[in-house]
């Protein structure tokens, strides 16, 4: 092989490097925002539309502005996605514990653990997720397991 050759071997694998790590910094970037929006956008729906007087007549709101926005920004924003949102923003009301969790977790894995109704077990699984890394099938797991009550459990023996 001559040296040229053999450069640009190198050259290619440095560059394939840079590029994978580019590409996994940048799906976590957005990742981490479209976490936050769907914060914002819960707040926002759970305040603006479903909170005080307004609530009897929210749902048919939620229903209508699901319809819009789903025609603009796509299936995403339907009211079934708006109406998680708003259990988002319920089941983890301070955004400073979002934001922090956005970095590391996935839409998928707060999915996962927002119909817990245990908010102690709910931050339990989220931060066990970010700390360990895992995916949505081992969360899964974990909570079929029971991970966060055996932890409890071992915790006070």
């Amino acid at each position: 092989m001559s040296d040229l050759a053999r450069t640009a071997d190198v050259l290619h694998a440095e560059l394939r490097t840079v590029i994978a790590e580019a590409r996994a910094r940048t799906a976590v970037a957005v990742n981490a925002e479209l976490t936050r929006l769907y914060w914002r956008i819960g707040q926002r729906v759970r305040v603006e539309i479903l909170g005080g007087e307004r609530a009897a007549y929210g749902q048919q709101i939620v229903a209508s502005l699901g319809e819009r926005l789903a025609a603009e920004f796509g299936r995403g924003f339907e009211a079934k996605n708006l109406r998680r949102m708003v259990q988002f923003a319920e089941s983890f009301p301070d955004f400073e514990i979002v934001a922090t969790l956005s970095r590391q977790l996935t839409w998928s894995v707060f999915v996962e653990v927002i119909p817990l109704k245990d908010h102690v077990a709910r931050e339990f699984y989220a931060r066990m997720a970010a700390t360990h890394g895992w995916s949505v099938r081992e969360l899964r797991r974990q909570i079929e397991t029971k991970a966060f009550e055996r932890t409890a459990i071992a915790s006070t023996q």
